[in-house]
């Protein structure tokens, strides 16, 4: 079991350095930076409550609810994982991660932003599949932002788009269904 876990772990090393290899590129650098702030607490909450102001219908407003409140459920385990697996950000345990001035300094597994940004999409996949594309592709971006800064794992980013839509979708069926 230890032997699959090293060569999980240097395998998601090995896709790691792929993207954070780029970290000098300045279009990707700017796009990356922007984007990764989508999944901060600031824009996410924002985001909730100025959807919900904008609702026009009864649907859209119980889809910013929901949206809410996968946001807000979905940040319990987050915060119990990264209690109960203290993993290190990449920049502090690998050699030659480039990162950005002033990183966040808590532990990496799973990624917030991630999570944040997938809890308050998924409502709006399921229930406006002309724009899941486009919201799907959103909240990868905001994932791979946080692998190409340097702040996580491969894994802490699958960890927190599952944790993200799995509390989406749970609020989805609960208000919307």
């Amino acid at each position: 079991m230890i032997r699959i876990l090293h060569v999980l772990y240097g395998f998601e090393c090995r896709i790691f350095h792929k993207i954070n290899r780029h970290f000098e590129r300045v279009w990707l650098n700017l796009f990356f930076r922007t984007v990764t702030h989508l999944g901060g607490a600031r824009f996410t909450i924002s985001a909730s409550i100025l959807l919900y102001l904008l609702s026009w219908s009864r649907e859209t407003r119980l889809l910013a609810i929901a949206g809410a409140l996968a946001l807000s459920a979905s940040h319990i385990p987050v915060q119990i994982a990264k209690v109960l697996f203290p993993r290190k950000r990449p920049y502090l345990t690998l050699d030659s991660t480039k990162f950005p001035e002033n990183p966040l300094k808590d532990h990496s597994f799973p990624s917030g932003h991630t999570t944040a940004i997938f809890a308050i999409l998924t409502p709006y996949i399921l229930s406006v599949p002309q724009i899941a594309f486009l919201l799907i592709l959103l909240g990868l971006s905001v994932g791979l932002s946080r692998i190409y800064l340097g702040l996580h794992y491969p894994s802490d980013v699958l960890v927190g788009a599952f944790l993200g839509a799995f509390a989406g979708c749970l609020s989805y069926l609960l208000l919307c269904i």
